[in-house]
């Protein structure tokens, strides 16, 4: 088949999977299939509430196919559509339990969804981050259960990790450089041909499927191990007595030095992908202590912060219990709405449980998902009648670099600065 004869379903709409579908909808016949109603109902509206897509690059996909018939984006929660495509490409969520194993269920459903409607010759690509084997050993197991078609004679996979970075504007899909792979020498170029048709930037084939997957939890695990080194400097600097940020200042003279910075650690992939490499390697017995040394470091920030904020509190003789706090951001990152795995909710966590009441403001977060999420309450607006006995600055959202925090300091507030953004002279401690 010829690489223009192909159409696509793409399985989950989100940060992923949206950009991905409008990008192909440019050249190909594409399905965006989610199987949650209100998103494709909000996508038909033209409407995207993560902010990641092209809404005139989507619009023109859709007319395109409404048009022609032949090229162009259609959205449906429709299982039974899906017939009508025979490349898939599977961008659901892999998130980790409450225990942080892999939590494969959003996998192995869209797996069995995709297996219901496989035909010969089809190809299903995973970008869903997983652990190394985790397509042979246990995605295509379902689509051959359901479909009743044997991999790699019937069917085949392919395995191209995603690179989304949500609310980067300038490392989008289509000029970054994809990893893919294939299950055989031959869908290995398929696949590869397939997303240099829409990229930039080209990709790099890797030899397996399994080396592609074993690259994406690699690539945020090397990211997350960093970051826990600079969290535990700023632990250390902060017995010491000294600023982190005036250390990682002098250190970076060095011309080998690299200027990772301390910080909460959250979203979908680096506080997650780590977990997913080593429950491969424990399950191979061997136990990979750095990796999750990096991610008890990083996990503990949050606790850290709340405990400096009291502590720094009661040095200006504030009371704890009922004392107005103020956390400015929640989102993981900033300008940016997503919430996931974001650690700010650790921290209001903390510092209610010794009795402090606690607002949370943030211009980009969804207040439904934060309630539905983490049980907070969002402000609609921050009162400015209202004193604070302690503001923590969690992300530097641009509508907070003009926030008035001399304004507070002047009350007697206690200002802690996450995100090293807020003016040096007005803050008592930065991480």
């Amino acid at each position: 088949m010829k690489l223009s004869d192909r159409s696509i379903a793409v399985i989950g709409l989100g940060y992923v999977g949206l950009p991905l579908a409008i990008e192909f909808g440019k050249k190909y016949r594409v399905i965006g299939f989610d199987v949650n109603k209100a998103r494709v109902e909000e996508l038909e509206r033209g409407e995207d509430h993560t902010l990641e897509a092209d809404l005139v690059g989507m619009k023109e996909a859709c007319t395109t196919w409404q048009s022609t018939q032949k090229i162009g984006l259609s959205f449906s929660c429709n299982a039974e559509d899906l017939h009508q495509v025979n490349t898939y490409i599977v961008t659901v969520p892999t998130p980790i339990d409450d225990f942080n194993n892999p939590d494969l269920l959003p996998l192995l459903k869209a797996s069995e969804t995709i297996g219901k409607t496989l035909h010969k010759g089809d190809i299903v690509i995973y970008e869903s981050t997983v652990y190394p084997g985790c397509t042979e050993e246990d995605c295509v197991p379902v689509l051959e259960k359901h479909s009743g078609l044997t991999f790699n004679v019937d069917f085949f996979c392919g395995y191209s990790p995603e690179r989304i970075n949500p609310g980067d504007k300038i490392n989008t899909l289509t000029k970054i450089k994809k990893i893919t792979s294939g299950s055989t020498p031959e869908i290995a170029d398929l696949v590869d041909a397939l997303y240099n048709s829409i990229l930039l930037n080209g990709t790099h084939k890797a030899p397996n499927m399994k080396v592609a997957e074993a690259a994406k939890a690699v690539e945020n695990s090397q990211r997350d191990v960093n970051i826990s080194f600079m969290n535990e400097l700023a632990l250390i600097c902060d017995r010491v007595g000294i600023d982190t940020n005036d250390v990682i200042e002098a250190a970076g003279t060095k011309w080998n030095f690299l200027k990772y910075r301390p910080g909460l650690v959250g979203g979908h992939c680096i506080s997650v992908d780590p977990y997913y490499l080593a429950h491969k390697a424990k399950a191979l017995g061997y136990d990979p202590q750095v990796i999750l040394s990096g991610r008890a470091v990083n996990n503990s920030i949050a606790k850290f912060i709340a405990d400096k904020t009291l502590k720094l509190m009661i040095q200006k003789d504030h009371k704890i219990k009922d004392s107005n706090v103020l956390i400015l951001g929640v989102t993981f990152k900033e300008n940016c709405p997503d919430c996931r795995n974001t650690k700010v909710v650790d921290i209001a966590n903390e510092l209610e449980d010794f009795g402090c009441l606690v607002d949370i403001y943030d211009p980009w977060a969804s207040p439904e998902v934060v309630k539905h999420e983490y049980g907070k309450e969002l402000l609609s607006a921050i009162d400015p009648e209202k004193s604070y006995a302690a503001i923590i600055a969690c992300v530097s959202h641009e509508q907070f670099l003009t926030f008035d925090f001399k304004k507070y300091k002047a009350q007697g507030a206690v200002i802690f600065d996450v995100k090293n953004f807020v003016d040096r002279s007005v803050v008592d401690s930065r991480l």
